[in-house]
C-alpha cells in the first residue's frame, strides 16, 4: 500500500468521482480540488459550474475526502480565453479544451497541487501514461475505451506533466466507470456527461461570440463568383459548416457536381483579405478534401520531434485516425501528408499525431491544401 498523497481535480461529473475512488482504494491519500475557471456570467443559465461544485463536494463526502475550491478564472482568462478569442478574430477555429488542459488542468492545477504536498494529480481523462522502460520517458497512451479517448485533447502534455499525472479510469470502458460510480452509491453516478465548455454552456455559440468580437457583414459566393447571400462576419463560421448559412435552396450554377436544389451547402474558404465567405454544395466537392497540412506550434510529448515516416493522424477530434507521412517535423512544426484527403481541415484545430496507440503530440494546423 502507497501513502502519497494524489490531488484529483473534481468536477462534479463521474469520470473524476471514479478516479478518486479507485485511488482511494489503491492507497493513495486523496485531496480532491474543484477548479473554477470562468465568472463572467456564472450565475446564468448556460454556466453550470456551482452545481458542478455541489456535486463534487457530495462526492468528496460520499468517498470521505477532503475538497478544496480553487479559483483559476484569471489564469484562464489571460491564458486560453484571450488566446481564444484572438484565433476566431484571425478567421480561425481554435480548440480551448488543449489550452485549458496545457494551461490550466497541467500548469496552474498540478502548480497548486504541489504546493499542497502531492506526488501526483489525477483526472478523469480517458487516456493513460506509462514509463518507456527503455528509454526512460514517459509516454501518453490512448484510453482503453476508443468511443471515449481523449489523448487528442491532451497532447501537448510535456514529460514533466506526464510524470506527475495519473489518468485511473484510463483503463475502463465509460460502462465500467458509471457501474463502479452506482455500486459505491455515488450521487452523480446517473449525471450525464457535460458537453462544450463552461464558459460557452450550452448556449449559442454565434450569440456568445458576439459579445466579443465585432460583426463584418460580406458577401457569401459560390466557387463560380456568383454571390447567393451575405455572411454576418467571417469568425462566426468554420469549415465544413452546414447549418446557419442562410442560402438552402440555392442551385449550384450549372448544378456543378451533382449539385440539385437540395444538395447542403458547406463552408468551404474564408477570405479574410476581402472579407469574402466561400461555399460549396456537397459535402465531396474537392475544395473540402485536402490531401496535405502545414502545423505550427508544435508540441511533442517527449520533448524532441518524431522521426519522418509513416504515422497515423487525426486532425479533429470526434475522428478515426488517417494514415499520413510526417514531414520537416521540428521542434516547432511539421507537414503531413494524407493518401487519403482529409475532410474540411480547419485553420486554428489541432493536427495530432499517433503511432499505434502512443500520441506523439502535434500542432496547430497553419495551412491546409486543397484542389484549385
Amino acid at each position: 500500500m502507497t501513502h502519497q498523497r494524489v490531488v484529483v481535480g473534481l468536477s462534479g461529473g463521474v469520470d473524476s468521482a471514479v478516479t478518486a475512488h479507485l485511488l482511494k482504494q489503491q492507497g493513495y491519500e486523496v485531496v480532491g480540488i474543484f477548479m473554477k475557471n470562468w465568472e463572467d456570467d456564472d450565475d446564468s443559465e448556460y454556466c453550470s459550474s456551482n452545481i458542478d461544485f455541489v456535486d463534487a463536494a457530495a462526492v468528496a463526502d460520499v468517498l470521505g475526502i477532503e475538497i478544496e475550491h480553487v479559483n483559476f478564472a484569471s489564469d484562464y482568462k489571460d491564458r486560453v480565453f484571450a488566446e481564444f478569442v484572438r484565433e476566431y478574430q484571425a478567421g480561425r477555429t481554435p480548440n480551448p479544451d488543449i489550452l485549458c488542459n496545457a494551461e490550466i488542468k497541467f500548469k496552474s492545477f498540478l502548480d497548486h497541487a504541489m504546493r499542497l504536498g502531492a506526488e501526483k494529480i489525477a483526472t478523469g481523462h480517458y487516456a493513460r501514461v506509462r514509463r518507456n522502460e527503455t528509454t526512460g520517458r514517459h509516454e501518453l497512451l490512448k484510453g482503453l475505451d476508443e468511443s471515449k479517448d481523449q489523448s487528442y485533447f491532451l497532447h501537448r502534455l510535456n514529460q514533466a506533466q506526464l510524470s506527475k499525472t495519473l489518468f485511473p479510469i484510463g483503463e475502463l470502458h465509460k460502462t465500467e466507470v458509471r457501474r463502479i460510480a452506482q455500486e459505491i452509491g455515488l450521487p452523480n453516478a446517473k449525471k450525464k456527461d457535460s458537453t462544450g465548455i463552461c464558459f460557452i454552456g450550452e448556449r449559442p455559440f454565434r450569440e456568445f461570440l458576439n459579445r466579443y468580437i465585432a460583426k463584418e457583414p460580406g458577401p457569401i459566393k459560390d466557387p463560380s463568383g456568383r454571390t447567393i447571400g451575405r455572411h454576418v462576419g467571417l469568425s462566426f463560421y468554420t469549415l465544413g459548416q452546414r447549418q446557419g448559412l442562410g442560402i438552402g435552396g440555392i442551385k449550384a450554377k450549372g448544378a456543378q457536381r451533382g449539385g440539385g436544389e437540395h444538395t447542403p451547402w458547406f463552408v468551404a474558404r474564408k477570405d479574410m483579405a476581402n472579407n469574402i465567405l466561400w461555399v460549396v454544395q456537397g459535402h465531396d466537392h474537392p475544395w473540402l478534401l485536402s490531401p496535405h497540412l502545414q502545423a505550427n506550434d508544435a508540441s511533442w510529448c517527449a520533448g524532441v520531434a518524431p522521426e519522418p515516416g509513416t504515422y497515423a493522424a487525426k486532425t479533429r477530434y470526434r475522428q478515426s485516425d488517417a494514415a499520413c507521412t510526417l514531414n520537416d517535423p521540428t521542434l516547432s512544426a511539421f507537414a503531413l501528408d494524407f493518401p487519403e484527403a482529409q475532410w474540411a481541415v480547419t485553420p486554428g484545430q489541432s493536427a495530432v499525431l499517433y503511432d499505434g496507440d502512443v500520441c506523439l503530440g502535434g500542432g496547430v494546423i497553419d495551412t491546409a491544401s486543397a484542389a484549385p
